[in-house]
């Protein structure tokens, strides 16, 4: 009987403490209205980095280090991605990161799924909204977003991992404008 008793009692004080990790994780995120961090990105094997800042809702501009001025900027509407030869717009609500720069989405799935503890150190919850599954992973000491993968607009599977980060810094009004076409 002690035996059922003691596993009884290490189960609802593990789900404490996750609960716990949530809640402080979703406060983060409320407190958080942007992010500037370093990336790196596996896209299908091909490795990139830079830097990137995200302001909430919906916005993110990223400098690719090393690759033909490569940016990624979106206003909230629209994301660009353009380089020196080519120029791409797309509808931001028809790509993953739509989810991802949605504090307020987040914040809700969030709060109704269940968490999983990966390698003592990563928190990671599995978003899947209507045909797309997003997997969001969040330092367990810091509660900060570290990371994602999905599975991008061509079918590509794509890993982001995110480093230095600093929360709640001053920005440009216009970092967030959309580079014209070359």
């Amino acid at each position: 009987m002690l035996k059922y008793f003691l596993i009884f009692f290490l189960f609802i004080l593990a789900s404490h403490s996750n609960a716990e990790i949530k809640d402080k994780i979703i406060q983060n995120l409320i407190n958080t209205n942007n992010l500037n961090f370093k990336f790196e990105q596996n896209i299908n094997g091909k490795i990139e980095n830079g830097n990137c800042t995200i302001e909430y809702p919906k916005k993110i501009y990223c400098e690719y280090a090393r690759s033909n001025n490569k940016i990624l900027v979106s206003n909230g509407k629209s994301l660009v991605i353009k380089t020196r030869a080519s120029y791409y717009r797309y509808p931001l609500n028809k790509t993953p990161l739509y989810l991802i720069l949605d504090k307020d989405f987040l914040i809700n799935k969030i709060y109704k799924l269940r968490e999983r503890i990966v390698n003592e150190n990563l928190v990671n919850f599995t978003i899947v909204e209507k045909d797309t599954e997003i997997n969001i992973f969040f330092d367990k000491q810091s509660y900060d977003l570290i990371g994602w993968q999905n599975i991008d607009i061509y079918q590509n599977f794509n890993i982001t991992f995110i480093s230095s980060i600093r929360k709640n810094r001053v920005l440009s009004e216009n970092l967030f404008k959309l580079p014209p076409q070359n």
